[in-house]
This record gives structure tokens, C-alpha cells and sequence, in this order.
């Protein structure tokens, strides 16, 4: 087989019911184990067979080439793939032993404990800094100024972005940069105390610098979090994750599947399947 010859990054140093917050005997949060999941829109199979364990506070990138069911699969995670009318799901996603997808889940419960960060920050531009961070916690029914001052200070200290925005938390979270706003997004999501952060390509619209600090937060957060990322960037998934997943497509129309699960540096420097060495190299995709 061809063997993928990419020079691997040097990678950042790294750091070895839902909404219960349930943790194991080390203090860490369990494993999401997925099973023979499949992903529909309407009667069209998007993403089909999806098995994989994805161990916590590690950082496990989603690779492959552009309508494999990346975007898809990650959106399963924290069930708003359903939220598409038509969509549905079959399978099983498991956090800390219980079925996400399970008859009696609350789905808003899932998305408190699983958060997301989307491919392009999204800050309500109606609210100030401060709000937009408070704004999941006033729905949880966190109104006292004081735990929400202390809230929101933490959360922007956790999304690095505390010394940048302390002097102006009244003004409108739609006039920091494009990397301040996805940072806000970050500190929003992890206002409410997730055990699982999702990223959809949370890099794609941010300049070279922003996109260094978005990844210098990550290192930081999987010392507190479970990560999932999606990107096209080959640099990047080297970078910051401990494991990585290769997803393509068996054909035109096909759904997308998993292909090869493993460690990044293996992955990147010793995959087991041909069609992973060939996208990493740049061979298509």
C-alpha cells in the first residue's frame, strides 16, 4: 500500500443523565461510545455504520474530503442533526453509559451537556459580550447578578479572552474580530458546564493568527473537556489532536463512512488503509 508521506507538525504540549455532570473514579468524564449509527435526511442515507469510541478529555479530529458526512455525524453527537426537518437517526450514542438517543432524553438536556461551536462565530448580535455568555445560564434559571458576574468572568477567562473584552462587557458581542467572536462563542458554550465540546470547523473563517490562539484554547480546554473537531486542515488536526478519524465516501451518492480510527501519529504517519495514506498526502480530496 502507499504510505502517506506528510511531515507531521510539531503537535502543542499536551496535557494528559446528561447534565449530571457524572464522572469516573479519576474525576474525568466517560467515554462517548457510538454503535452502528446511521444518519438520514428524509430517506436519503447520509452517514452509514458509524462505530467508534471516543475516549475523554482527548481532542479526536474528523478528516476527509468536502460531503463525506463529517458535519453530519458530528451534529449527532449532541442531537441537532434532528433539529433538520426530515432528519433522523438510528444507532446509539452513549455519554457515561446512557443513550443519548435515548425515549426519555431530554434533547435540550443533551445540548446543555454536549456544546457546539460552528464553522463561523455566531454571537447574538442583538447582546452585549456579557449576555451573550449569560444568555444559556438565564435559561437555566441562573438569575442572580452576582453568580452570573462570576460565571461569566470564569467562562471568558477559560476562552482566554478575559483581558481583552473586561472594559467593555456592555458592548455588543458583533463588534470584537472574527477570532474574538469565536472565542466568545467558545466562552458561551462552556458557560453551562459541558462534559463534551463539539467544533465544527471552527477555524475556517478566521485569519492564520486567530487561528493559532483558537488552537492554543483547545490544548487548554481538553484539560477540562471531551473535544471533537471537524477540519479540513491537515496541519491543524495534527497539531491539536491526540486521536484521529477518516471519513469518505464509498462513491458518488454513497453515504459516507468511517474509515481508519487511530492515533494521530499514526494516522499520519502510518495509516492502515490505502485511502487514508492517499488523502493525507494530498492525493485527492
Amino acid at each position: 500500500m502507499t504510505v502517506a508521506t506528510t511531515r507531521i507538525p510539531e503537535p502543542r504540549q499536551k496535557t494528559p443523565t446528561p447534565g449530571t455532570g457524572a464522572r469516573d473514579e479519576a474525576g474525568m468524564t466517560k467515554r462517548i461510545e457510538i454503535s452502528g449509527l446511521n444518519a438520514y435526511y428524509g430517506s436519503h442515507l447520509a452517514v452509514e455504520d458509524i462505530s467508534m469510541t471516543i475516549e475523554p478529555r482527548t481532542v479526536t479530529a474528523f478528516i476527509g474530503p468536502s460531503g463525506c458526512g463529517k458535519s453530519t455525524f458530528i451534529r449527532t453527537l449532541n442531537r441537532m442533526h434532528e433539529l433538520i426537518p426530515g432528519a433522523r437517526v438510528e444507532g446509539s450514542v452513549q455519554l457515561d453509559g446512557q443513550d443519548l438517543y435515548g425515549p426519555t432524553v431530554d434533547p435540550v438536556a443533551v445540548r446543555r451537556t454536549v456544546g457546539m461551536v460552528f464553522q463561523r462565530p455566531n454571537p447574538f448580535p442583538t447582546m452585549s459580550i456579557y449576555d451573550n455568555v449569560a444568555a444559556g445560564l438565564r435559561l437555566n434559571g441562573i438569575k442572580k447578578k452576582g453568580d452570573l458576574d462570576a460565571i461569566v468572568e470564569r467562562s471568558l477567562r477559560g476562552a482566554n479572552l478575559w483581558n481583552e473584552v473586561k472594559d467593555r462587557l456592555n458592548k455588543p458581542g458583533s463588534g470584537l474580530s472574527g477570532g474574538q467572536q469565536q472565542r466568545l462563542c467558545i466562552a458561551r458554550a462552556i458557560a453551562v458546564e459541558p462534559q463534551v465540546l463539539l467544533m465544527d470547523e471552527p477555524c475556517s473563517a478566521l485569519d492564520p493568527i486567530s487561528t493559532l490562539a483558537i488552537e492554543d484554547l483547545i490544548a487548554l480546554l481538553k484539560e477540562r473537556y471531551t473535544i471533537v473537531i471537524v477540519t479540513h486542515n491537515m496541519q491543524q488536526a495534527a497539531r491539536v489532536s491526540d486521536r484521529t478519524a477518516f471519513f469518505n465516501l464509498a462513491g458518488p451518492g454513497l453515504p459516507g463512512k468511517l474509515v481508519e480510527i487511530g492515533d494521530t501519529e499514526k494516522i499520519f504517519s502510518a495509516p492502515e488503509v490505502e485511502a487514508t495514506a492517499d488523502y493525507i498526502a494530498g492525493r485527492f480530496g
